[in-house]
């Protein structure tokens, strides 16, 4: 054959199978996955041995795990508009889930008789707020957002009003509860019905992937924000059954302990959470795959964050927190505390730990800092989130830093009690507004919050007290009024 023909017809091959062409910007692709109600523990690589992850394991493995990595809430909407606009919710005036009873409601509430009315709320995260997609969007950025939103009751603040280019999936819903629910025919506005009995959280994944696909060439933001591990309970018989027999094999029972008037799970024993916590692991793994695929591993930046602790102590009551304290709807650590990974391979150290305490404001200047486009936050006032990038670039230089707040002036549905919290060091005091009482405790020995030391420490109580109502007035925060 002619030698130049010979050339021709490799080339032509070379160029027809040659890997998907690399981004030439050179800043880094954010991905960003946001489960909806996960506990500390409910991953393997965080201490479950019933739940199997192993996607999100093996992104543990190539990354970093941050052990102490707290939700600026234990509820989802402020935690979502924490991270949106790296400002604490009760800055922003959006400190309960947007849905729930605002004090003029109450009469026909179960809270009706409690001693307190909740403290208003702003049930849409306000336009004027500049979130990350819109930061990210202003510097070129791709912005793709899919599954759970409930950042607005009004469709004028839904994500294609907030920076997203693309929304699939996210409305004014906390959770599925149109059509068939996690199984299609969904019957949600902003996304089209699959074939019958697909499963929502793939559908998210599969999305997501087709983004990754279509902007493989340019930077882009995505944000699969699952509607998993919420209620309703609900995963596939295959993945049920697997867990029912894993569950009689390990010899596991549903046990409970007092928690204020509640009980708390203190197994992780239950089939059906434990599919939906797999067929989340799934998703991931299917974006993860996706990622690597297109050649842009060594160009993303994945994280992995719950929006606050898991369910423990209501509505089913499908996972256990221990050693952590409560669950969803507390201010103890099993209601703020989650796990969260980071990842950039061949930029972030791969297995390693972080121990320092984060929270979900640091987000926002964190992936801003991180993509080169740190400049950025300099037009943004009253940031209350810390970048994370020094930290992140090289763990060993991550310590102690200034106090961390939450503000929850709301009767939690799981039966949290409207409250205050300061975290200083190793101390975190909680104040409750009904009693007007504080709980302090030392989460360096008391991790599970059994000794309340507020009694011993009386000077470093009225200190830190004072340090958090001066942050409460700072912040111009609402307060729940007495119940007449």
């Amino acid at each position: 054959m002619n030698p130049l023909l010979t050339f021709g017809i490799c080339l032509l091959l070379l160029t027809c199978f040659k890997p998907v062409q690399a981004q030439t910007d050179g800043r880094p692709n954010v991905v960003f996955f946001l489960v909806d109600d996960l506990g500390w523990t409910d991953l393997g690589s965080f201490g479950s041995n019933f739940y199997e992850t192993p996607n999100i394991d093996r992104l543990a493995k190539s990354g970093i795990k941050f052990t102490q990595a707290y939700t600026a809430s234990p509820v989802c909407s402020p935690t979502r508009a924490s991270i949106m606009t790296g400002k604490y919710p009760s800055k922003i005036y959006n400190t309960d889930w947007f849905g729930a009873p605002q004090p003029t409601e109450i009469q026909n509430h179960w809270t009706k008789n409690k001693p307190l009315k909740p403290a208003h709320y702003e049930p849409n995260l306000a336009l004027e707020e500049i979130t990350l997609a819109e930061a990210f969007k202003s510097v070129g950025y791709q912005t793709f957002f899919a599954g759970k939103w409930h950042l607005g009751e009004e469709e004028s603040h839904w994500p294609e009003n907030q920076g997203f280019d693309i929304n699939i999936g996210g409305n004014s819903k906390g959770a599925p509860s149109t059509g068939n629910k996690y199984f299609s025919p969904y019957n949600n506005p902003q996304m089209e019905n699959g074939p019958e009995g697909e499963y929502l959280p793939l559908r998210l994944a599969g999305e997501t992937a087709k983004f990754i696909r279509d902007n493989r060439s340019k930077p882009f933001f995505a944000m699969l924000s699952f509607y998993s591990v919420h209620t309703p309970l609900m995963t596939t018989k295959a993945l049920e059954d697997k867990y029912l027999k894993k569950r009689a094999a390990m010899g596991l029972e549903d046990k409970f302990e007092p928690e204020h008037a509640n009980q708390n799970r203190i197994t992780q024993a239950h089939a059906v959470y434990a599919g939906m916590v797999e067929a989340m692991d799934q998703a991931v793994g299917t974006v993860l795959d996706e990622i690597e695929k297109q050649g842009l591993s060594e160009n993303t930046i994945i994280v992995f964050f719950s929006d606050n602790g898991g369910l423990s102590t209501a509505e089913g009551s499908p996972t256990s927190n221990l050693p952590l304290r409560a669950g969803k709807g507390w201010l103890y650590e099993g209601g703020i505390r989650v796990p969260m990974i980071m990842s950039w391979k061949g930029k972030v150290p791969a297995g390693k730990e972080i121990h320092a305490p984060v929270i979900s404001n640091d987000f926002f200047p964190t992936f801003l800092d991180l993509s080169g486009n740190g400049k950025f936050l300099e037009t943004i006032p009253e940031l209350d989130g810390k970048s994370l990038k020094n930290w992140i670039l090289d763990p060993e230089t991550a310590k102690d830093r200034e106090a961390l707040f939450w503000h929850y002036p709301h009767y939690g549905n799981q039966g949290g009690n409207p409250g205050s919290v300061i975290r200083k060091g190793d101390w975190k005091l909680i104040y409750f507004y009904e009693t007007q009482k504080v709980e302090l405790y030392n989460l360096n020995v008391d991790i599970s919050e059994k000794h309340n030391l507020a009694d011993q420490e009386a000077e470093l109580v009225g200190k830190l007290k004072t340090e958090l109502f001066d942050w409460l007035v700072e912040s111009k925060a609402a307060f729940p009024r007495p119940n007449n």
